[in-house]
């Protein structure tokens, strides 16, 4: 093969290149989430770059994450976030009616395979784990059912402390990323088609299951927890 006839490939930017070796420099020191970074001066010296360069690509890290920036403290390794994918997709969710129906749609179907896949998990590695926690918030939800509608809140939090014995951090993220797309998509939904007391009821079962150790049940729980959302969605595509 001639040196024309080979495949041309596209150079680096010089951002790119700065964006690789800001997160090279935190590899190869260990550095952690909330450890501190070099200055901006320190940056260009140690890495052989310019001010503007050190500066997008701080902006670029910052944007996604990897760089949490301190005004009159400094920079340090940031803590993983999923705000970027949340505002992506409840965006693309409000393109257009169908667009939204159809995002939610595959976000449920995701986050349903996630947690179904988790409850087993959480029978199989922890069934003699303490779920008092979840306990605490199904007698919360008791309370909100009685005197209006549980809040979205409370149903938040429910999942967030069930799967603690878990011990998985990333678990938390994914599933509030989930539920923060929701939220803000929740008026294109409709108003919710169960009752509080059904809620509360489809709660009670997951958690009933898992205390049982009954997998199969708690699977059956868990999709059944989403049958209010298939049905708004429903909805939601009949308008559009």
């Amino acid at each position: 093969m001639s040196v024309a006839d080979r495949p041309v490939r596209p150079r680096t930017s010089r951002a790119a290149e700065a964006r690789e070796a800001v997160k090279r420099l935190i590899l190869d020191r260990g550095l952690g989430v909330g450890d501190a970074l070099p200055t901006e001066t320190e940056l260009m010296r140690e890495l052989g770059i310019s001010r503007n360069s050190v500066r997008e690509a701080l902006k670029a890290l910052q944007a996604v994450g990897i760089v949490e920036i301190r005004h009159g403290f400094g920079m340090f390794v940031g803590q993983m976030s999923l705000g970027g994918l949340v505002d992506e997709l409840a965006f693309h969710g409000r393109i257009t009616p169908a667009g939204g129906g159809h995002q939610l749609t595959y976000l449920m179907q995701v986050r349903e395979a996630l947690e179904s896949g988790l409850v087993i998990q959480l029978i199989e590695r922890h069934r003699d784990a303490d779920l008092t926690a979840a306990v605490d918030v199904l007698d919360r939800m008791a309370v909100e059912a009685r005197v209006g509608a549980v809040s979205p809140e409370t149903d938040r939090l429910f999942h967030d402390v069930l799967y603690l014995p878990l011990r998985n951090p990333l678990v938390g993220q994914l599933l509030g990323a989930f539920w923060d797309v929701y939220h803000q998509l929740r008026l294109d939904l409709g108003a919710p088609t169960e009752s509080p007391q059904e809620v509360l009821h489809r709660h009670r079962v997951i958690h009933e299951a898992v205390v049982a150790g009954d997998k199969e049940a708690a699977v059956t729980a868990v999709r059944a927890h989403f049958d209010g959302v298939r049905e708004r969605l429903a909805r939601l595509r009949d308008r559009s």
